[in-house]
């Protein structure tokens, strides 16, 4: 019986390596580039390996994921596989015609029109100018920019130049797409355009290979994926477990760099200090989908006597947008009376609805007039949320959905 044939990858890269040399003296003139010619190279520059020996194939019609944190390699990769780059070993081969979504707007000029720099990057795009006036409309409409595009792009803000740029690129023919970061860019309307073309391509079943921070994303549009760290390759599967193990890079480093917080002068903390935060213990730093609950522990000492304080606690975002808090008076609970020295715990607990990211909890201790306050001890500790389910909103509430026949 004859084997039936299968395609050949649309993209194969085969034990890829690329390192860069880094120049240790800076060259301010003529003279001294000349002189630095005749140096050993060995003495004025080292070797950066950015890519160490990655091997993978991308099928025809796959949506591909590449991941890994800041400074991994992934962007270097990428343009590797777009020829911007050449490998120092291995090799890459593409099989059909690749447009690079990397560098958006390479190729404008700012002292040309937004109209004048549609037909002249349609035209490095490969399009004839009868071909960019057929689209012309469609590529502003979907820009939003019909009110701009007679003013010259160095006027525009730098999330209209992207916006155009995009929309000039995706009218490019292409069997395969490289896409990094895109999502990354311009305004809430832009990216769900950005998603809708995702489903688009999808759907069409193109190939793209897709670099992005987003689990999210990855989930939602990748077929598979790979993991990169420090130059190296060090996973490929689906998009759940890629994106799994992604996570858990940084949960554990997470744990090893959230130790315990101790006061410093470079702490935010004001107050009369007639009673003081000793410590605020959360009870745990790193938190995931598993964690249902939080439990947040503010330790004060009195420094005089004091009647019936108020010990409260906020939590914000890392953009630094309040999110939710409460104190002893709003929960019509009394501390009672304490004498110097005495020290009290007032232990908070939560439910875990907050979003991926970084978080930071404020602790206050005040006076029963509401108004001294004792000690305000902003960003006391900080907390690291992982969560699969991502969205565009601060708290991610347990939510139940159902349909109904």
């Amino acid at each position: 019986m004859q084997k039936k044939a299968t395609n050949p990858p649309a993209i194969k890269v085969d034990n890829v390596s690329k390192n860069f040399l880094l120049p240790h003296e800076r060259t301010q003139s003529v003279k001294q580039a000349f002189v630095n010619l005749f140096r050993r190279k060995n003495k004025t520059t080292e070797t950066q390996k950015a890519l160490q020996n990655i091997s993978f194939e991308i099928k025809e019609g796959e949506f591909f994921g590449i991941v890994g944190r800041n400074g991994s390699g992934k962007s270097t990769l990428l343009k590797i596989l777009a020829g911007i780059y050449q490998p120092t070993e291995g090799n890459v081969a593409v099989r059909g015609k690749l447009v690079p979504f990397i560098e958006l707007g390479v190729g404008f000029n700012p002292e040309l029109t937004g109209r004048e720099n549609v037909y002249l990057n349609g035209a490095l795009l490969g399009f004839s100018k009868k071909e960019v006036s057929e689209m012309y409309d469609d590529i502003v409409d979907f820009a939003e920019l019909e009110r701009f595009m007679d003013q010259k792009l160095k006027n525009y803000s730098s999330g209209m130049q992207v916006r155009l740029a995009f929309s000039l690129a995706i009218r490019a023919q292409a069997d395969i797409l490289l896409i990094d970061e895109v999502l990354a860019v311009g305004d809430a309307d832009f990216q769900r355009k950005c998603f809708e073309y995702f489903k688009t391509l999808k759907k069409m079943k193109k190939t793209v290979v897709f670099v992005t921070h987003d689990m999210g994303a990855v989930r939602e549009y990748c077929d598979r994926a790979i993991l990169v760290d420090r130059s190296k390759f060090l996973a490929e599967g689906s998009a759940e477990d890629i994106a799994e193990q992604y996570t858990r890079i940084f949960q554990a480093e997470d744990s090893e760099d959230n130790e315990e917080v101790e006061v410093s002068k470079d702490q935010k903390r004001w107050g009369d200090k007639s009673i003081t935060i000793q410590s605020v213990q959360p009870s745990k730093t790193v938190l995931t989908e598993d964690d249902k609950e939080l439990s947040i522990a503010v330790t004060f000492t009195a420094n005089k006597g004091i009647d019936n304080p108020v010990a409260g606690f906020l939590i914000k975002d890392a953009a630094d947008h309040q999110l939710f808090g409460t104190n002893t008076r709003i929960k019509k609970m009394k501390l009672g009376s304490l004498k110097k020295g005495d020290t009290r715990t007032v232990v908070w607990t939560v439910p875990n609805i907050l979003a991926d990211g970084k978080h930071y909890v404020d602790a206050t201790i005040e006076h029963e007039d509401g108004i001294t306050v004792g000690d305000w001890w902003a960003e006391a500790t900080t907390l690291r949320v992982h969560k699969s389910e991502r969205t565009a909103y601060t708290i991610t509430p347990p939510v139940k959905v159902h349909v109904e026949k």
